[in-house]
């Protein structure tokens, strides 16, 4: 065996990083070791500790925590909040811009006090503020953001608690700004105002006609939910000038839409957002204020493009970009340049969380090999199978594809009209998927790969049942297709053999991921390892904290996962800062409205009717009772 042959058999860690693109989606706060592991770099001061995923784990099982886990590493959420204002403050020192810049989080993006408070306590530096889209929303807020210098925008639907709540905390000062989204607002707010003798600080809010991109195309444009047209605009200022409270008006609001994936729409954007912005400074506003929203994108599957899961532009060259638009459109009409407000959310939280889950079983697509064989007498169609197999060829994949499949459905037609016996159709199965194997082989040699035959892989794959619910922990990836970067997090000096979809512990068809990141495209599979008997095997499903944990459901009573803050102590010592339980069996059934007593009042009364029947004894009834109990204390998810 020559040299390049055996570096091509042997597998490394680079292997596996380029095989999972962690080098690329990762933004370097994920790696793989030496030793095969995932580990994230994790510092306290000036101290830095390499913290492995599999020692996470290990001490996770000893403190009596199983798996599921969503990881929050607040390390990384407190760098995403330094990185965003740096490179907005570093913009606009470079290119001499006047006004400041003030970061607002939406807490819609994910609501957990953890993250809130962690937020608030990152940001305080940078006078990071929040931004609250409902009444609930803005009582977290007011409990949690005491900073005078940060903002606290108020958008959606608004009643007069969630306005009065508003103005009071302006009263206590708090920059605190009501946007007017929907047309019969400001009179409300006005009269509030007026009955409570606070003057207001009020944005409005601008329809724009540029567009986002993919899933949330429709948050922008002329119909979208929130926003004013400019027609409505002008009211708004017609209404203010009338009744002489113009002075209030301080910011314009817009949005394209959440991970726009494309940085020419927000240039776009940008631009015609500071033209409305300018024209109402010459309308009479004492304008201070421009709100860009939010839209600022994560590139879930490192390729740096413009496909709806990835971003072609770095936080950098994003800040860069808005300010230079917005300074240009304001020098061009000599007015001053806006304190800039951005509302990014999935940019800072996204990377902040890791779901791990073990893979329970597997089911391996197998093919039986088929007899070298056929009696003479056998049916036409078997035979005509034969013959596609002996005639394979890479040169002909795709017409003996064509014709395998023929032959398959003639033969499942036949069975149905009993011309074949059950024994004849599994025979024509077994060919036929040593045929598709066959063929699955051949593609790999091919520089373009048919239509029909790029979803051999995925049909081809087998089935890992991993210990999560799609729907609780990420529920976007069902729903919206989202895409998340999901990898073994050990073993990954070993090559993996093994191509797999996942499915979770639901009993539901759509409880599966068959989507999976990929430089180039969407991969239909995911190449993991073999399951090693008595050994767990980990995945990770990362970038993971925006909108999973708040979106996440009850699908067949499986609650939220355990939650574990991690970082390092002072000593540069691994910590387990933070500990969240997750549902019991009994908090997911209070939450459909089940009383966990009477459940327990109703199976005892079914125990005690099976003790005087007799098909239970009394001391059998005890045992059965303490494991109902147990069973409603303990977690939602398998447990070892």
């Amino acid at each position: 065996m020559n040299r390049d042959t055996r570096n091509f058999d042997r597998w490394t860690v680079a292997d596996s990083t380029d095989l999972y693109g962690i080098g690329s989606w990762s933004q370097g706060y994920f790696r793989i070791s030496k030793d095969g592991d995932v580990v994230a770099d994790l510092a306290n001061g000036d101290r830095t500790r390499e913290v492995g995923f599999a020692d996470i784990v290990s001490g996770l099982k000893e403190r009596g925590l199983a798996l599921p886990v969503l990881l929050r590493f607040g390390g990384i959420l407190d760098s995403r909040i330094s990185l965003l204002n740096e490179k907005f403050a570093k913009a606009m020192r470079e290119l001499g811009y006047q006004g400041a810049y003030r970061g607002v989080y939406p807490i819609k993006v994910n609501q957990q006090q953890q993250v809130l408070e962690e937020i608030t306590r990152f940001g305080r530096r940078y006078h990071h503020g929040l931004e609250a889209g409902s009444k609930a929303e803005l009582i977290a807020a007011l409990a949690y953001l005491h900073d005078p210098e940060a903002f606290i925008i108020c958008n959606g639907y608004k009643d007069e608690e969630f306005i009065d709540l508003a103005l009071y905390a302006t009263q206590m000062g708090l920059r605190t700004i009501l946007v007017v989204e929907m047309s019969g607002e400001l009179p409300l707010i006005m009269k509030r105002a007026e009955e409570l003798g606070i003057e207001p600080c009020i944005g409005v809010r601008v329809k724009l006609a540029t567009r986002g991109s993919g899933h949330w195309i429709e948050s922008g444009g002329d119909r979208s939910v929130f926003g004013l047209n400019t027609a409505q605009i002008i009211d708004v200022v017609d209404h203010l000038k009338e009744s002489g409270k113009l002075h209030c008006l301080k910011l314009l609001h817009y949005h394209v839409g959440s991970q726009i994936p494309n940085v020419r729409t927000l240039r776009s954007a940008a631009s015609e957002a500071t033209r409305v912005y300018v024209d109402l400074v010459k309308e009479g506003a004492p304008m201070e204020i421009l709100n860009i929203g939010g839209g600022l994108a994560v590139d879930y599957d490192g390729s740096q493009t413009n496909f709806e899961a990835s971003s072609n532009y770095s936080v950098e060259e994003y800040c860069a970009d808005i300010v230079d638009e917005v300074m240009t459109g304001c020098d061009e009409e000599n007015v001053p340049h806006p304190t800039l407000i951005s509302e990014s959310g999935r940019a800072l939280v996204a990377y902040y969380s890791v779901l791990l889950f073990n893979i329970l079983d597997a089911t391996r697509f197998q093919t039986h090999n088929p007899p070298e064989t056929l009696p003479e007498e056998s049916h036409e169609m078997l035979l005509n199978l034969r013959e596609v197999r002996g005639n394979l060829s890479t040169k002909n994949v795709q017409e003996c594809y064509n014709d395998a499949v023929y032959y398959r459905d003639e033969i499942r037609g036949l069975f149905l009209r009993g011309i074949l016996s059950l024994r004849e159709r599994a025979l024509g199965e077994q060919m036929f998927w040593d045929i598709m194997s066959a063929i699955s082989r051949e593609v790999k040699k091919l520089k373009y790969v048919p239509e029909d035959l790029q979803e051999l892989d995925a049909a081809l794959a087998d089935i890992y049942y991993g210990n999560f619910s799609l729907f609780q922990s990420i529920p976007d990836s069902w729903a919206i297709d989202q895409l998340f970067p999901i990898m073994p997090v050990h073993r990954l000096n070993e090559r993996p053999t093994r191509n797999a979809v996942l499915a979770d512990i639901t009993c539901d068809c759509d409880g599966k991921i068959d989507r999976f990141i990929d430089l180039h495209d969407v991969k239909r599979s995911l190449l993991l390892h073999e399951l090693t008997d008595g050994a767990d095997y980990v995945l990770g499903v990362f970038l993971v904290g925006a909108y999973q944990e708040t979106l996440g459901d009850l699908h067949n009573l499986f609650g939220d996962t355990n939650v574990v803050s991690i970082g390092i102590d002072e000593a540069g010592e691994l910590e387990y800062e933070r500990e969240i339980h997750g549902d019991s069996v009994a908090d997911v059934l209070s939450y459909v409205e089940y009383e966990p007593r009477d459940l327990k009042d109703g199976f005892r009364q079914l125990a005690e009717q099976a003790v005087r029947a007799g098909t239970i004894s009394p001391k059998e009834r005890r045992t059965i009772m303490q494991a109902y109990e147990e069973g409603l204390r303990g977690y939602t998810y398998f447990e070892e």
